[in-house]
């Protein structure tokens, strides 16, 4: 892949990420998976093992925000972004900054280009 088009897409799944905090930060947990994959294959990977599907992720994000206090505000930092053909891994930090108490923690993205959109295909969030 060439270096201009490897920062293209670079460029394109950062901009996922971006649209993620800002759909976060408005409260919209529905418009916030739309960086993930549509599918029953999604993996997510968290404290309680491995859970698969996107309307599982949907509901699991639910049920732990329920609303924007709890939601609170979120921002990512990237630590590593490697692009490879259609395929994408990602390292980086969450931080949630809310009234009850700030959380925070690593995540682990694997990224795949499907239908000209790039996708999280597996989370693993701790």
């Amino acid at each position: 892949m060439a270096c201009t088009q490897q920062s293209q897409e670079k460029e394109a799944i950062l901009e996922v990420m971006s649209q993620q905090e800002q759909d976060w930060n408005n409260g919209d947990v529905d418009a916030f998976m739309q960086g993930y994959w549509q599918s029953d294959s999604l993996m997510f990977v968290g404290k309680n093992g491995i859970k698969y599907g996107w309307q599982t992720t949907l509901e699991n994000y639910k049920k732990s925000y329920p609303d924007k206090s709890t939601m609170g505000k979120l921002s990512f930092t990237i630590e590593k972004l490697e692009v490879e053909n259609q395929a994408a891994f990602m390292l980086g930090k969450w931080n949630i900054t809310r009234d009850s108490g700030n959380i925070g923690g690593y995540f682990t993205l694997y990224w795949k280009k499907i239908d000209g959109k790039w996708l999280i295909v597996l989370d693993h969030t701790s």
